[in-house]
């Protein structure tokens, strides 16, 4: 547990987007990538996740950062089938944002949900460095069989929503605690769940490892920069030609591969500032093919970068 408990404490949390949702006709949306964690929670309404099932009222779906799902809402036999852009472009017939904190839950056909990011050291995002699929959470999580109730994600997810409708002091501090409270909770369910044991163990290993660490933070230093893998190998001291086994052994991927979910998670933090042409943040995330950039941006989150932007971030802090 002592692994478990260091890397805890090393994780940066950042909250994305907090948002209670109504949504007005059945709608299927497919290929949705999720370049953040995101928790979400059903009120009321049906909601299907291909692969997994139907989600029950009060069910938590957890989806791990970099994975891609197709969600249902309403009746499938009925439901408007929606690419990401598409719903994007005509995201008001489908989908209405409830800003009253007083009407989490009496709207019908209803789901809250948060995203947000959970790094190690400040590097990697533990959950997508996992390699997992989504699941579903049950309301009530225990820390152990036996112990006493622990933290309640339902009750964390709900005051989240709150405080983000609210304007009072202590605002902000109390969305990063309780987002935090998520991170933990989600953390302690797979522990006492026995989810995904394997990787759990490999990353407890590889988290340990002082030149990955040094490859996590290089890279992020360097996105506009040479990634290439012998400047990696140069900088995790080992031969260019073992850089890369060295790379997927530990993380369960090439690093070029990373690279680019790097560059990518960057170029949408950088689409938050309207005064920077798609074309800079093209080239500072290390890309000096506009269009090439363009093409990737859409295959990774299956919505244009011009779009994306349109679309906006809900400011949490």
């Amino acid at each position: 547990m002592y692994t478990y408990n260091k890397i805890i404490e090393s994780l940066v949390v950042n909250v994305s987007r907090a948002e209670y949702r109504h949504w007005l006709q059945s709608l299927t949306i497919t290929g949705n990538n999720h370049a953040l964690n995101v928790l979400l929670r059903v009120y009321e309404g049906n909601v299907t996740i291909k692969g997994l099932g139907k989600l029950e009222a009060g069910d938590l779906l957890f989806i791990p950062a970099g994975t891609s799902l197709e969600m249902t809402l309403g009746e499938a036999a009925k439901a408007h089938i929606l690419s990401p852009e598409a719903l994007l472009t005509d995201s008001g017939q489908y989908l209405q944002v409830k800003a009253d904190p007083q009407l989490l839950g009496q709207f019908p056909n209803s789901f809250g949900y948060i995203s947000f990011g959970a790094t190690v050291f400040d590097q990697v995002d533990f959950f997508a460095a996992l390699d997992v699929p989504p699941f579903i959470i049950s309301p009530a999580v225990r820390s152990e069989t036996h112990g006493p109730p622990a933290l309640s994600l339902t009750e964390s997810l709900d005051r989240v929503l709150l405080e983000v409708s609210l304007e009072q002091a202590g605002k902000d501090r109390l969305i990063r605690n309780k987002t935090e409270e998520l991170v933990v909770g989600i953390i302690r369910y797979m522990l006492a769940k026995g989810l995904f044991v394997e990787q759990l163990v490999t990353n407890s290993t590889y988290f340990n490892d002082p030149r990955l660490i040094g490859l996590f933070a290089y890279i992020k230093e360097n996105l506009g920069g040479d990634l290439s893998n012998k400047a990696l190998a140069n900088i995790a001291h080992v031969s260019e030609d073992y850089l890369g086994q060295y790379f997927k052994q530990r993380t369960g991927m090439n690093p070029q591969d990373y690279i680019e979910y790097q560059r990518m998670e960057a170029a949408l933090a950088l689409l938050g500032d309207s005064r920077t042409s798609i074309k800079e943040i093209g080239s500072r995330v290390g890309y000096k093919d506009t269009a090439y950039f363009c093409r990737r941006f859409k295959r990774t989150f299956g919505i244009p970068a011009a779009k994306m932007r349109r679309r906006g971030t809900l400011a949490v802090g």
